[in-house]
């Protein structure tokens, strides 16, 4: 059966209002419209996870819920992962490593440099960077997430806004 492993950086963040603290920083207008079109592409492509874990730093929290609404998935069955934010790969791995294998895909919304960090370590593939809204399709040939590790992936998708809907930097 195998496992499939999809990481969505969070959509573009508003740094509007100084003083904020980064947990609390909100979307920006493109990140609002980015991350619904997003869960689009993730209908169209017809992945359909079995769960869907997230940072619940504001931005990916917001993320998730216009990621879920895209693709029909209960926000009430969203898991908040504390450990996600601002995490190295050695932890993003242990989340992954620690996942039931009761599912076969699934979802993890989050940060970078993490993120990019994780997705090459799996795969051995130059991504460089995972821009906002990016979204990495990890396909592994094993039947449990514990197997999980360094150059087990095979990268099947990578895909972000800019692809599609043009407009502002790869950032």
């Amino acid at each position: 059966m195998g496992k499939t492993l999809i990481l969505i950086r969070h959509a573009k963040s508003d740094w509007s209002e100084s003083g904020q603290k980064d947990f609390d920083r909100e979307l920006n207008r493109r990140g609002h419209l980015d991350a619904p079109r997003m869960g689009g592409k993730l209908k169209e492509l017809g992945i359909v996870p079995d769960l869907i874990v997230s940072s619940p730093a504001t931005r990916a929290k917001l993320t998730a819920e216009y990621i879920c609404e895209q693709i029909n998935y209960p926000l009430t069955d969203i898991d908040f992962q504390e450990d996600i934010y601002e995490a190295s790969v050695r932890t993003l791995l242990k989340v992954v490593n620690e996942l039931n294998d009761k599912y076969n895909t699934v979802i993890i919304v989050g940060h970078n440099p993490g993120f990019t960090y994780l997705a090459e370590n799996l795969t051995h593939a130059e991504i460089g960077n995972i821009p906002t809204c990016g979204i990495v399709e990890l396909g592994f040939d094993l039947d449990s997430w514990a197997l999980i590790s360094q150059n087990t992936a095979t990268l099947k998708n990578f895909i972000y806004p800019k692809m599609f809907f043009g407009g502002g930097e790869q950032e």
